[in-house]
């Protein structure tokens, strides 16, 4: 059993990794937010994560799970870090596209009810 003092090499506490910069907000984020970087942002001055999550959306959009992924943080620390980075102009974040359901085919549905019960 590891006590306090005794800590697993290349552990890092969340609050270091977003400089203790945990501000409540009532953002919207979540996993599957896009995140869409200004590249005319300088990233001079933030932070390494900050950073590293800046050269991860500047050549496209990814979401906050593919950040948290490629910088292997957990998804809370992300947004933390996404929220200051929105915040500052650094990151633009959108909605995930998700289609209106469109208009189904009854006769279609039925379809597939008999073929579900028949298995």
């Amino acid at each position: 059993m590891t006590g306090p003092r005794q800590r697993r090499a290349g552990m890092v506490r969340s609050h270091a990794v977003i400089d203790g910069d945990a501000v409540p907000s009532r953002s919207t984020l979540d996993e599957a937010t896009l995140l869409i970087a200004d590249p005319r942002q300088p990233v001079a001055g933030l932070g390494a994560h900050a950073q590293r999550a800046m050269a991860l959306c500047r050549p496209g959009v990814l979401s906050v799970a593919e950040v948290a992924h490629h910088l292997r943080l957990p998804g809370a620390v992300v947004k933390a870090i996404v929220t200051g980075l929105s915040r500052s102009g650094h990151l633009t974040t959108r909605a995930p596209y998700a289609p209106t359901a469109g208009q189904y085919d009854l006769e279609f549905l039925q379809q597939v009810l008999d073929a579900l019960h028949k298995l």
